[in-house]
């Protein structure tokens, strides 16, 4: 008797901890939503459903960090002068999705421990690196690098573009050094090649970037992209700790990029050989559009969903759109998405 009038007041307990949750939800309180929470996964540990409760405390943190991360970002966005050349965005890409060369993953994820250790480093007058120089042909993974290490770091991602006047290049540029001096983030400073390729007024306004990349003690990452670095000098180069090269894919990594392009569809079966070959000087962000175009046709054609043959067909459709973006890119305008 004594155990069942115990088990009805944990179910009255239970029912009214969630009628609770449900009113502070409605009362937009969030403080006693999570505190709420919080005391559902103390009684459910104390009762032995102990993987509810951890599952319950790992979600009530992932909200608050995602709650916390929003009211920074709305404080950044009501800056409304910032919405012309710059973005502001907290990414959720990971290393994981993305298809790096080995070196590019030691690279960045070397960059991620010293960013995540960086109070241990400190400790020693170590610095970790914060001023990145990412270069590479458009569509290699510039962005998308940025956006993992963004990703990875639970950090907003700032990524400013400075195609545009160089007078105004100049302007924007201190806006972005007044916020960074408030708000910890990823900066990547894209299209850096429309000043550097300009000249005059073009001097003050790289001299600024680098007067920003050199002087920020505030554990912000600085990342600077180009797609030509013989527009940079030596000792230019020398400000940055660290110079990643991104590159066009080969071998392996065509398929791996268009193989995680189309992980969402019937394994497919494909002659590798020839799209390879086809794929041969594209970037990644080419190769992504050209899977997608070729998963289309397969759909349109009722190719997805059939567990055998189509052997042909599917190297077929991915070698003509393969063929397509090369062509696209030879009248110029291909490869400009730097994914």
């Amino acid at each position: 008797m004594l155990l069942r009038l115990r088990r009805m007041s944990e179910t009255v307990s239970a029912n009214d901890d969630i009628i609770e949750l449900v009113r502070s939800h409605a009362d937009g309180d969030d403080k006693k939503f999570y505190a709420i929470a919080m005391q559902i996964a103390a009684k459910a540990a104390r009762l032995g459903h102990t993987q509810f409760a951890q599952e319950l405390r790992d979600l009530v943190t992932e909200l608050r960090r995602k709650t916390h991360h929003e009211a920074r970002l709305a404080t950044i966005k009501t800056r409304g002068e910032l919405e012309s050349f710059a973005t502001i965005s907290y990414p959720d890409v990971r290393f994981n999705s993305m298809t790096l060369s080995p070196d590019n993953q030691k690279q960045l994820h070397n960059v991620v421990v010293e960013q995540r250790q960086r109070d241990k480093l400190m400790l020693y007058n170590l610095r970790p690196v914060q001023q990145l120089l990412f270069i590479g042909p458009s569509g290699t993974g510039k962005t998308l690098a940025a956006k993992a290490l963004a990703g990875e770091l639970n950090l907003p991602l700032i990524s400013v573009r400075l195609d545009m006047p160089i007078g105004d290049a100049a302007t924007k540029l201190r806006s972005i050094i007044d916020i960074s001096q408030e708000t910890r983030g990823v900066y990547l400073f894209n299209e850096v090649d429309a000043i550097t390729a300009d000249g005059g007024e073009a001097r003050q306004a790289i001299n600024l970037l680098l007067q920003f990349v050199e002087d920020d003690y505030l554990n912000n990452l600085i990342i600077v992209a180009t797609n030509h670095p013989q527009s940079f000098g030596y000792a230019t180069l020398r400000r940055f700790d660290q110079v990643i090269k991104f590159e066009l894919p080969s071998g392996d990594e065509i398929r791996s990029v268009i193989e995680n392009r189309l992980a969402v569809f019937t394994p497919m079966k494909a002659s590798w050989d020839p799209i390879v070959a086809a794929a041969d000087g594209l970037s990644h962000a080419d190769l992504a559009v050209a899977a997608t175009n070729a998963v289309k046709r397969a759909v349109l054609n009722g190719k997805i969903g059939k567990s055998a043959g189509d052997f042909e067909e599917w190297t077929e459709y991915l070698c003509y759109e393969l063929e397509e973006r090369r062509k696209f890119g030879k009248e110029g305008v291909g490869g400009a998405l730097d994914v």
